[in-house]
């Protein structure tokens, strides 16, 4: 079982920045993929990025340039730098981890709104 905590949610103004982390516990084994998700009121939930275990990352085009994705292996922790926000990115943002067996755990999510 894993458990993935996030948080540094809040609320910034348009063209600020926050730093959201994702701390994973449990029986976490090396081989994993982490990824970043949001959900705005009213619509699906989205990717946002991705990071493997090997060090692969990816970001949606939506967020490309302005997020970025990284890990901290000895703190089992990933986090999602966002800077130039813009009120379009408020949402509940999310992670998920997949395991190598397939095993799959999300976190409960973090209020991010963009907002003068």
């Amino acid at each position: 079982q894993v458990q993935l905590v996030e948080s540094g949610g809040g609320l910034v103004q348009p063209g600020g920045s926050l730093r959201l982390s994702c701390a994973a516990s449990g029986s976490i084994v090396s081989n994993n993929i982490v990824g970043w998700y949001r959900q705005a009121p009213g619509k699906q939930r989205e990717w946002v990025a991705t990071k493997t275990s090997g060090g692969y990352t990816n970001h949606a085009d939506s967020v490309k340039g302005r997020f970025t994705i990284s890990g901290d292996n000895a703190k089992n922790t990933v986090y999602l730098q966002m800077n130039s926000l813009k009120p379009e990115d408020t949402a509940v943002y999310y992670c998920k981890m997949i395991l190598q067996n397939g095993a799959t755990y999300w976190g409960q999510g973090t209020q991010v709104t963009v907002s003068s």
